[in-house]
């Protein structure tokens, strides 16, 4: 269902000046509809896979690593590494590498979160927004899925996740992940970050996937997923509650689709709802037999159809 892999044509980093190098490619047809991925985490970076939710032939893709992740550099930092230094990384690639006017955003997860930042932002800037599995980093969002929610419908995985945190800590799980992610103790750190990424890699399919629970807890990459995401929780995202909510009124005019899996755990079907009633324009895809993964069949055909009707429009 995915289009056939391909390569970049060109690749590079982005000097932030702040003390980022964020690496950046681009694929397909130069003179095609251009597009910005946002991954998702924050901090999970691009995967080769990616590429392929796109019409090489029609679209000229941009994926990019937000600050800290993936090929970006350096790994792991949570210097200068905010939402809205993110928001400013996508302006400058829109012009400074893609060259125009007016790009498509699509985000899924965490990257639907930045692409409704960058979006209410620069609403002039954006041509279509495709987003799935709908974050908006609200506390009561942030809550069900580190704090308590998620936990009684996984209260296996659960024993897991709080395993590495002792349990006059567990009033705030958040916090005494922080003072773990962000320690000396390198043993510590690897324990708390593969506790993290388990928990994640856990919950994002409807069915047990353990390839996807693997990837989430490997050393090399839950360190940087589990500091850079639980940064940005810590911080609530840095938006005021409610923030991206209450700004919806922004992108109205954007012709927007959501896709959201009715089972997902992570980011539960109430925020896509939210988003929807406020952008009452906008297409919204229930997608009844899956939960967050945009690997999962239902929700990966809905995302081709999307991105094959942006093109043809």
């Amino acid at each position: 269902m995915l289009y056939p892999a391909i390569t970049p044509y060109r690749t590079g980093f982005l000097d932030t000046q702040d003390g980022h190098l964020v690496y950046w490619e681009l694929c397909g047809n130069p003179n095609g509809k251009p597009v910005i991925f946002l991954h998702g985490g924050p901090g999970a970076g691009c995967s080769d896979n990616h590429r392929r939710l796109f019409n090489p032939e029609k679209y000229h893709i941009m994926l990019f690593d937000q600050r800290g992740c993936g090929r970006s550099l350096p790994k792991a930092s949570l210097e200068n590494n905010t939402t809205w230094h993110l928001v400013s990384d996508i302006e400058r690639l829109r012009q400074e590498v893609l060259g125009v006017e007016k790009v498509m955003i699509f985000g899924g997860s965490w990257g639907s979160t930045l692409a409704l930042a960058y979006a209410e932002t620069h609403p002039n800037h954006v041509s279509e927004l495709i987003l799935r599995g709908i974050f908006m980093c609200r506390q009561e969002e942030i809550r069900w899925f580190y704090q308590e929610g998620a936990s009684f419908v996984y209260p296996d995985y659960w024993e897991d996740y709080v395993r590495p945190i002792p349990e006059a800590e567990r009033y705030d799980m958040l916090s005494a992940f922080h003072r773990r992610l962000t320690g000396n103790n390198e043993e510590e750190k690897l324990a708390a970050a593969t506790a993290w990424g388990l928990w994640e890699g856990r919950g994002i399919t409807l069915l047990p996937d353990p390839e996807t629970a693997n990837h989430f807890s490997a050393d090399g990459f839950a360190v940087a997923f589990a500091r850079i995401e639980n940064h940005y929780f810590m911080h609530n995202g840095f938006f005021e509650d409610e923030q991206l909510l209450r700004n919806a009124y922004k992108i109205r005019h954007i012709p927007t689709v959501i896709v959201q899996g009715r089972y997902d755990m992570c980011t539960p079907m109430k925020t896509a709802w939210d988003l929807h009633k406020a952008l009452p324009d906008a297409k919204f895809v229930l997608i009844n037999d899956a939960g967050h993964a945009y690997s999962e069949p239902g929700i990966l055909k809905a995302l081709i159809e999307a991105t094959d009707k942006a093109v043809e429009e």
